[in-house]
């Protein structure tokens, strides 16, 4: 009511000057609590003459527009959003500030954050400043991406994880990937139109969500992953809310949308059991029928999928466990990463034994060399191996005397 009643009186006494005024987090003015109606809700008449007859200009600053009546929105003259910045300025942000602290792969995948803005760099920027004269630089650099994180964590986002796939990309290679289409000619396919829904299924680790990081790069476009934990709420509407996000902010960032594990929100609608369910998939169909750019589903499990979806993927790539030929290519080239030497006829021998192997194996493998090093090319395939038998399903054993 305070915070009211000066803003009134600031327009008295400010109507015949060339001032602005600037109303700052004016959710406590907006929003309504269950105890009792918000300070604009209790005075609605009053609220409304201050909104439409102001004499001074007034920007009106919120972080949560959904508090806002809509009869006190359509009041405004102007109504801005403020999302944060595309990946490219992210990039040119970190660039800007955190050069001197940052690699240029720990800026590209700081930038990689859809929630990283502006005022987090900034901020956690000026703390490591001080610090310049009593730490390594190593440990500054450290010390950032831990303010960073921290930050994002207390606002209710992910933090940003530093994993191997920088590494993988490096050694990735579509002709490596054992499916059912030319994933070269499907990438310049969508260079040219810049439009496609794409579906990928098939056995896990068989390098679906792989594609997808690389045909963004190939794209040179910025991608989107998004999972079950981004999209699912326990509020009813919510879930909808959320799909139709993800897909504009996509849209708004010309980037590559990458929904993994899609069969949790595309289940065939004659298997629910609840309305809600049934209109979650109603939305990701509307949206994706809607959508103008590169979209990929990646699933398992194609059989559990509503039939209405599968109408709406422009390609459905079923990827399967790799070939004799293309497990030996990649075992190459793992080794040469890893500083091992090249496989000899016996080893190459073994490796072709192996049932079901995928990328994914070599990528687990990949990233056990940190508490787990493997120090020679018979380690490596004993390895894979081990992982196979995991995978492999087990054999019926005999009954009776047979």
């Amino acid at each position: 009511k305070e915070r009211l009643s000066a803003v009134r009186a600031a327009q008295a006494f400010l109507k015949n000057t060339q001032a602005l005024l600037l109303f700052d987090e004016v959710e406590d003015v907006f929003t309504q609590h269950s105890s009792r109606n918000a300070s604009a809700q209790s005075r609605k008449a009053w609220m409304n003459r201050l909104l439409e007859e102001n004499p001074v200009p007034t920007f009106w600053l919120c972080n949560d527009i959904e508090s806002v009546d809509p009869a006190f929105m359509r009041r405004f003259d102007w109504v801005i959003e403020l999302p944060v910045p595309p990946k490219s300025e992210r990039e040119k942000i970190l660039r800007e500030n955190c050069t001197q602290f940052l690699t240029d792969k720990d800026i590209k995948q700081l930038a990689s954050c859809e929630e990283l803005a502006p005022a987090i760099v900034t901020r956690a920027t000026k703390v490591i400043n001080t610090l310049t004269n009593e730490f390594a630089a190593e440990k500054l650099a450290d010390g950032l991406q831990y303010l960073i994180n921290s930050t994002l964590v207390a606002q209710g986002h992910k933090a940003i994880i530093h994993t191997g796939n920088a590494t993988l990309l490096e050694v990735y290679d579509p002709e490596l990937i054992n499916c059912d289409a030319d994933l070269v000619q499907i990438a310049k396919g969508i260079k040219r139109d810049s439009n496609a829904r794409l579906c990928l299924f098939g056995v896990p680790g068989s390098g679906k969500s792989a594609y997808a990081r690389w045909l963004a790069d190939y794209l040179d476009k910025p991608l989107h992953v998004k999972r079950g934990s981004d999209l699912i709420s326990k509020w009813v509407g919510e879930t909808e809310k959320n799909i139709e996000r993800i897909f504009r902010d996509a849209q708004e960032e010309k980037a590559v949308l990458l929904i993994d594990e899609v069969d949790s929100f595309l289940r065939d609608r004659n298997l629910s059991e609840h309305s809600w369910e049934v209109t979650e998939v109603n939305e990701m169909l509307t949206r994706m029928e809607m959508y103008e750019g590169v979209f990929i589903a990646s699933t398992n499990r194609l059989d559990g999928l509503d039939a209405a979806a599968l109408r709406r993927f422009d390609l459905k790539v079923k990827f399967e466990s790799l070939k004799p030929a293309q497990a030996l290519k990649l075992l190459k080239s793992y080794c040469q990463c890893l500083e091992l030497p090249q496989p000899n006829a016996r080893q190459k021998s073994a490796l072709q034994k192996l049932d079901f192997l995928t990328p994914g194996d070599f990528a687990v493998l990949q990233r056990q060399q940190h508490f787990r090093p493997i120090t020679d090319v018979d380690a490596f395939i004993e390895s894979l191996r081990a992982e196979c038998a995991i995978k492999t399903p087990n054999k019926r054993q005999p009954i009776g005397f047979i």
